[in-house]
This record gives C-alpha cells, structure tokens and sequence, in this order.
C-alpha cells in the first residue's frame, strides 16, 4: 500500500512539474512593444506633427490592428484566414502612410509591422515579406533623412524584429507539439500495459482456476471409495494453486516465459482428471522462446475450452513445423456449448487476445467447428532459423 502510494505521490509530484513548466509566450508577451510608439504619441501631444489629427487616427488604428494581429497570430486557424492577411495588409498601409507622411520616430512603425509578420507569416512568405519590409524601411528612411539613427540601422531592426519573433513562436509551438505526443506515447503506452496485463490475468486465471474445480470435482468422486486417489488430486490442486501464484507474480511483472512441453504436460493432467483422453503429437525443429510461449499460452485457452465447453471425450494436440514456421492443431470431438452452437471465427475474450499476440509475432489463430464434428484451433508462427539450431527434434506421441 507504501509502494502504490510512494508511486502516486512521484507521479503527481511529475504532472505538477510538468504543469510548472513555462509553455509558449502569448499575444499579451508582444504587447509592450507598443512602447515603441511612445515617440510619435509625443510628438502629438507636444504639437511637432503636422495635422495632427490625421497622426492622431493613423496612431489609434495602427495600435488597434497590431493588437487584432497579434492575438489573431496566436491561434493557428485564425492566424491562417484570409482575414489575418487582410488585416495585415492595412496595417501595412498605415504604417506607409504614417513613416513617408511624418518620418522621424514614425519610423519606428516599420519594426513593430515587422513583429506583426512574425506572428502570421511562416516559412516563404515570412522571409520575402521581411526582406522586402526591411529594404522599403531603410529606402523610407534615406529618402526622410530626419530619423536620428542610420537608415540601416532602421531596416536591420525591422527585419530581426520579424524573424526573432517567428523563430521563437515557431520554436515555442513545436515544443509543445512534443510535449502533446509525449504525452500520448505515455497514455499509449500505459494503455498497452493494461491489455497485456488483462491478457495475462484471464489467460492465467482462467486455466488455473478450471483445471482446480476439475481437480476437486475428481477429489470429490474418489473420496467415498478410493482416498489415496482423493488425495492425490488435493495434492495436485495444491501444486496448481502454488504455481498459479508464481505465474501471476511474473505475469505482473511482465517476465513470464512459458514451456511448450511443460503446457503440454498439465494439459495430459487438467484433460485427463475432466475425463477427458489427452493425445499429443509433436514433431519439427526446435522452437525460439518466444514461439514457445505463445503456442504455451495457445495450449492453455485451448484445455480450458475443452474442460469447461466442449463435453468431450478426445482432445489432441499436434504441433509440426518446419524451419520457417511452426503449427499446432488442438481437435476435439466435443459438441460446444450446451446453450448454443459452436460458431466459426474467433470468440471469446482469450482467444481474441491470443488472435493479437499472434498477430503481433507474424502468426495467425483460426477457431471453429471441424468437418467431422467436435471443434479445431489451429496457431500458426514464424519460426526464427537461428533460434531453431537445424536439428529436428524425434516424433513422439503421448497419453495414447
């Protein structure tokens, strides 16, 4: 409970970090730079602008569509409508008009468009618009000659305002694009856990728990007339149990690795205490462990199947491959279900999830009735050559 707790205490502590951390500057970070418009409000106030009037307006509608600009530049669909284009087109106009008409700190205009570039334009259009803005404000400012710095010093500004802004703006949404996906990997990636923990879970559980109440149905069957036989089923239920706790304990984990031949072997055991006659075929290579453990998992849906749902009398299992891939046929001669007929197709819970971990590995499951009767599961993998060693294992049968 310290341990689960410890857990959600670190993870809380991660989002809270993760919600600390500073995110992409918004449109009010571009807003004091309207400050550069100090010196011409100035000179309205103090009367040195000639109609001032006309000033006076220019003033007000530049700062009122660098602000529509600005905000509009900070939303990805707004920024990229023909309205934000539009907009910034007449407050290019203004700002012409107001640096050719007045000059002097009216000049500075031309920086504060640039920053508005910055936040709408992008890639292309960004660079031809602020190299082209930079060349007519260092020509607007040669042909006033009243500004008190040099005129490149008045188009270098305009074009580094343009570019710093964009850079960063660009910079500061990419980083949060990572941070979205990062996000999404971590979800996906707890989700993926969960499947195969799931997975796991009913695969281990559901076997082990069928071949348990088989095993006590038997016990129970034996007692009045044969008691070492009682017991021995008790003592196999209790080896079950034991073992079915050290398979959940790796399965948490994530470390489990079964044996073919060792789920072959509690197959013959679960079968054969449901009364059922286990026969298992086996020929072919070697096999990798991940082949091993996957057709493992395919022996244990297949026994719990039988022992709960197919009231049958046969149950056979053969496994033969090649050294590229490797098959095991599970057939018995039971009817399905009592309630309902045996359907083709893959069904319940555990056979879906074993259709995906085989499909993740190249293989394939395929589930139904067969031609004669009863019902057939057939598994199929690839199997690794260098894992195989070339050396064919001998044909055996056994539980016949």
């Amino acid at each position: 409970m310290s341990r689960n707790g410890s857990e959600t205490r670190r993870e809380r502590r991660r989002r809270h970090r993760e919600e600390g951390r500073p995110g992409p500057p918004g449109p009010y970070s571009l807003l004091p730079w309207l400050l550069m418009g100090l010196g011409a409000f100035s000179n309205l106030f103090q009367g040195k602008t000639p109609n001032p009037w006309i000033g006076g307006v220019g003033l007000f509608v530049f700062n009122s569509l660098y602000i529509s600009v600005v905000f509009r530049g900070f939303d990805k669909k707004k920024r990229e409508s023909p309205a934000s284009y539009v907009t910034l087109a007449v407050m290019a106009v203004v700002t012409f008009g107001l640096a050719i008409g007045y000059g002097g700190s009216w000049l500075l205009f031309f920086p504060l468009l640039s920053l508005a570039c910055g936040t709408v334009l992008r890639h292309r259009q960004l660079v031809l618009g602020l190299l082209a803005l930079a060349v007519v404000a260092s020509l607007v400012a040669v042909w006033r000659g009243d500004n008190s710095s040099d005129p490149w010093t008045i188009g270098y500004g305009t074009f580094i305002s343009g570019a710093v802004t964009a850079a960063i703006l660009t910079l500061s949404e990419t980083v949060m694009e990572l941070r979205a996906t990062r996000q999404e990997l971590a979800r996906t990636a707890v989700e993926k856990e969960r499947l195969r923990f799931s997975r796991d879970l009913h695969d281990l559980l559901g076997h082990t728990l069928s071949v348990i109440v088989v095993k006590s149905e038997a016990a129970r069957r034996l007692a009045p007339r044969d008691m070492d036989a009682a017991l021995a089923q008790v003592t196999d239920i209790e080896s079950v149990g034991r073992q079915a706790l050290t398979e959940i304990r790796e399965a948490v984990t994530g470390y489990r690795e079964g044996s073919l031949a060792t789920e072959l072997d509690r197959a013959r055991s679960a079968l054969t205490a449901a009364g059922i006659e286990p026969v298992v075929r086996r020929s072919g290579p070697p096999l990798a462990p991940q082949a091993e453990a996957l057709l493992g998992w395919v022996v244990r849906e297949a026994v719990t199947n039988a022992v709960r749902h197919s009231t049958a009398t046969t149950c056979s299992f053969v496994v033969d491959g090649t050294a590229e891939r490797v098959r095991l046929t599970v057939t018995d001669d039971g009817r399905g279900r009592a309630a309902e007929p045996p359907m083709p197709g893959i069904g319940g819970t555990g056979l879906k999830g074993l259709t995906e971990r085989l499909a993740a590995a190249g293989g394939s499951l395929t589930a139904g009735p067969g031609q004669g009767g009863g019902f057939v599961l057939t598994a199929e993998l690839p199997v690794d050559p260098a894992d195989s060693g070339g050396c064919p294992a001998p044909t055996h049968t056994l539980g016949r």
